[in-house]
């Protein structure tokens, strides 16, 4: 084993083997859980999905339990994080692509919003390094981006078992250089990345602003696209939004074929809930179908989780059928995560904390520039995403709703042209938007 995300595959498959575990279980409790760390006799484990950790240890936790120290050889303790609890996981599990199923294109439903993306990425797959290169998909949380980045590189895989494939997070390849400047070691860093045929970087945005990983990656990009091997870039926006990216990067992302992915329209995800489900052996009517489709529309993660809420459900309590269990699957998912369908006190809260001021800042009638700007910023995203009107935002503000108008218009015209303040409210809607 190379690193800690190695052992999950051999786990899942000691899962399958030794414990008789059906495949339906796999895929819903286990197959998202990413290896953080191994300590002695202990391994810290990340669960995507934080309301499957109660399941996974009233009902599996003998089974995991079994399998690891059946990994190990000796006997092994596990510890379950959400991605919240665990702030100090920098290890991703990087899937064997010759043999990662879930993400393949034929699970990837296609639909208006996401077709140009999905076409793009086929065309890479099909013929890497010949004419998208780089090729950059962008769009908000949740959307299929990192989908697609696993598409391409299994099906490259198939065809070219022995293509070297790197995939990383942007912010992983930032700890990584500081790692390699730290041990003296930058020649091993450079090694591994200009030596891929498949670069997938995940979350470039991140780069931004970072001088020296900035640099790192902008020699590492030249000496990649020189030799004509392929690089694929996702992003929660286009390079020209990226304020704080250096210009000679900006050019680079766009030398080859930007491609966007927006939220699914209703068919769309009235698709992916259907899919979901029968994957996971699910049954579900198609007014509870309706039901998720018309409640749950930010991403695609959030219709796996009403959708997994519903096996829960059935799993644990023996109850999933009729309105009444969807509509309490979609309600347990909202009280859970207030990202998915944020109140104004919510976003206020999200604002204050992006610019490290109190909430209580924002309300009240402080005019200093520091206190000012955010309230602002709060205002237009209260209106923006919950379309709450003037009158009862003025209520929520303390200020009479004309002024609240103003400043919403004042802010939509600076959007037009200020391009770091776009940037800055993209940072927060993703912070608010992001679980």
């Amino acid at each position: 084993m190379n690193n800690a995300a190695d052992v999950w595959p051999i786990v899942l498959r000691i899962l399958r083997e030794n414990y008789n575990l059906p495949e339906v279980a796999i895929d819903t409790w286990f197959s998202d859980i990413r290896v953080a760390k191994i300590e002695n006799d202990v391994i810290s484990l990340i669960v995507p999905m934080p309301f499957k950790i109660n399941t996974i240890m009233t009902h599996h936790k003998n089974n995991l339990t079994g399998a690891l120290t059946d990994v190990f050889g000796v006997p092994m303790q596990f510890e379950l994080y959400s991605e919240e609890e665990y702030e100090g996981a920098a290890v991703p599990i990087v899937p064997d692509f010759s043999n990662y199923d879930e993400y393949s294109f034929d699970k990837f439903i296609v639909g208006a919003s996401n077709k140009f993306a999905h076409a793009a990425a086929k065309a890479v797959a099909d013929a890497p390094g010949m004419s998208y290169n780089p090729l950059l998909i962008h769009g908000g949380s949740g959307l299929g981006k990192t989908h697609l980045l696993y598409a391409i590189a299994g099906t490259i895989k198939k065809k070219n078992p022995k293509a070297k494939i790197t995939y990383i997070k942007s912010e992983e390849f930032t700890n990584e250089l500081v790692t390699a400047i730290q041990t003296n070691s930058r020649a091993e860093f450079r090694e591994k990345y200009r030596n891929s045929d498949i670069l997938l970087v995940d979350d470039i945005q991140f780069i931004a602003g970072k001088d020296s990983t900035q640099e790192e990656f902008f020699h590492t990009f030249n000496a990649l696209h020189e030799s004509h091997r392929q690089i694929v870039l996702t992003s929660d926006r286009p390079p020209r939004e990226m304020a704080k990216l250096e210009e000679r990067l900006k050019t680079r992302f766009e030398w080859g074929l930007l491609a966007d992915i927006e939220p699914p329209d209703f068919e769309t995800r009235m698709a992916i809930i259907s899919l979901k489900a029968q994957l996971i052996g699910l049954k579900l009517t198609q007014e509870q179908k309706e039901l998720i489709a018309n409640n749950v529309t930010a991403n695609v993660r959030q219709l796996e989780g009403a959708v997994h809420k519903l096996l829960a459900y059935r799993d644990l309590l023996q109850d999933v059928d009729g309105l009444a269990a969807a509509e309490r699957a979609i309600r347990d998912i909202f009280a859970e995560n207030p990202w998915i369908n944020p109140t104004p006190e919510f976003i206020i809260k999200a604002v204050a904390k992006y610019f490290e001021i109190e909430a209580d800042a924002i309300l009240s009638k402080d005019r200093s520039s520091k206190i000012s700007e955010p309230r602002k910023i709060a205002m237009y995203m209260v209106r923006d995403m919950t379309h709450e009107s003037f009158p009862k935002m003025g209520k929520i503000f303390d200020r009479d709703h004309t002024t609240i108008k103003h400043a919403v218009d004042t802010l939509e015209e600076q959007l037009k042209t200020d391009n770091a303040l776009k940037e800055q409210i993209k940072d927060v809607k993703n912070s608010v938007l992001t679980p």
